[in-house]
């Protein structure tokens, strides 16, 4: 009996192949790669071991992670730990929808379409816009795609984005508009908010659309309705990107005028797994329904009357006349786009207020017992449930002792803006009790 499980390639697989393509062996298949950069000898890695030995092995080097099971997180910066349902798994678990992956064929994708469908009705109603489609990849490709409709609607070839957008989402949408020939103009942030006196010169008449964050990277709530008024007056697009959770208690960004509305629905039903995959939501106003990336799938009625799903409105050319196309993505997150639709629907217009509450309070608490300790905590109280504290020294300095006490803490600033090395953003979110929220407190004060 071989001792293992499955082998990927026998000899006679090898030999096979070779005698397909008329090669004697595996010498002469590389002959045309000179000897002197092919690697000669045996690689320095242990000797193959049976599969009780790895499994063993795999999960001792597994117990060394820090995670949010064996530790209490502070860090979110675009990422977060929310409750998942355990309806979430058990759904998304379901061979019909994790095998399932294109839908092209209506009369056999009806339960992935209706999946569809309620994830975009959701969305378009959390956020206030006309119309959702079924999901991008992440939050930051959706903000990229995002600009890149603004500048093809507008035929104009510049983008105002603040500073306190997230700083990954920036580069997403600088490498987007690059190849495009569209300039990135970033507009300074004062008090931990998008300048609004100083974003008002940025505008010119080839600016197609002006994008902030809401809430912003540092956390805090930005006047949306005021940018929104400025691009308009400049005829230009206004984009928003927005934590949706965040949206169960502040104004919907379609309430004040928003053209475009993008964020991550990872809040909802969906794990930090170590970065990724998330799920891209992308919503915006009826004008620009034909304009939008991806899919959108819509409802219908069948020759019988009977209630039906279909993919509606694709514009062709984002499948055969790229030159023209706003964008050449077709696909979409729906496995993903499924479990944050199951945990909103287990959360339910009032659980999502509740939960939004819950966050904002959490965070109001712990933010208010840092300054009771004598911590800096910067800018306003204007957060929903990520703020700043300011330490005496480097925040990276700090990051062991946490880990040493039970805590992943919150995001070092001074990772991507100048001279906040000392600053770290620390997320609160419900599902850490006040007993952990005083101990992080208590051990940040003594290194303080």
């Amino acid at each position: 009996m071989n001792q293992y499980r499955y082998l990927p390639l026998t000899e006679t697989d090898k030999k096979e192949m070779l005698d397909t393509i008329g090669v004697p062996d595996v010498e002469a298949l590389f002959s045309p790669i000179p000897k002197s950069v092919r690697f000669e000898g045996d690689l320095k890695i242990p000797a193959a071991a049976d599969e009780n030995s790895l499994v063993r092995e795999l999960s001792r080097l597994a117990s060394k992670n820090v995670t949010t099971t064996t530790h209490t997180s502070f860090l979110g910066a675009g990422v977060y730990t929310h409750a998942i349902p355990a309806v979430v798994d058990s759904m998304i678990s379901r061979s019909e929808f994790y095998t399932a992956y294109t839908p092209y064929q209506p009369e056999i994708s009806q339960g992935e379409l209706q999946a569809i469908f309620e994830f975009q009705t959701m969305v378009a109603r959390i956020t206030g816009m006309d119309i959702a489609n079924s999901s991008m990849y992440d939050g930051g490709t959706s903000l990229g795609e995002a600009a890149a409709l603004a500048a093809g609607v507008k035929k104009r070839s510049q983008i105002v984005m603040s500073e306190l957008v997230h700083p990954e989402y920036q580069a997403v949408v600088k490498s987007y508009c690059e190849g495009r020939g569209v300039d990135v103009v970033i507009a300074p942030s004062q008090d931990g908010i998008t300048d609004v006196e100083a974003l008002k010169p940025l505008l010119t008449d080839d600016t197609a659309a002006v994008i902030v964050q809401y809430p912003n990277f540092l956390g805090q709530v930005e006047p949306i309705k005021v940018f929104a008024d400025l691009a308009h007056d400049n005829n230009s697009l206004f984009i928003t990107s927005s934590n949706p959770l965040a949206l169960g208690l502040l104004t919907p960004p379609g309430a004040v005028g928003a053209d475009i509305v993008v964020g991550d629905t990872q809040v909802f039903g969906i794990s930090e797994a170590f970065g990724g995959p998330h799920c891209g939501y992308f919503a915006v106003t009826k004008k620009l329904m034909r304009k939008v990336p991806g899919r959108l799938v819509g409802q219908t009625a069948d020759e019988n009357g009977k209630r039906g799903f279909v993919l509606t409105l694709q514009a062709r050319e984002q499948h055969i006349r790229r030159d023209k196309a706003t964008s050449n993505i077709c696909s979409n997150q729906a496995l993903n786009a499924l479990a944050s639709s199951i945990a909103m629907a287990s959360l339910g217009k009032n659980g999502l207020v509740e939960t939004a509450t819950l966050n904002f309070q959490k965070a109001q608490y712990a933010r208010q017992q840092f300054a009771e300790k004598g911590f800096n905590v910067t800018y306003g109280a204007r957060q929903f449930n990520e703020f700043v504290v300011e330490f005496s020294k480097p925040v990276s300095d700090l990051q062991d002792l946490l880990i040493e006490e039970g805590f992943i803490g919150g995001y070092d600033l001074g990772r991507d803006y100048a001279g906040k090395d000392n600053q770290m953003l620390i997320a609160v979110t419900e599902v850490i009790p006040k007993t952990e929220i005083d101990r992080f407190i208590k051990v940040l004060e003594v290194a303080k």
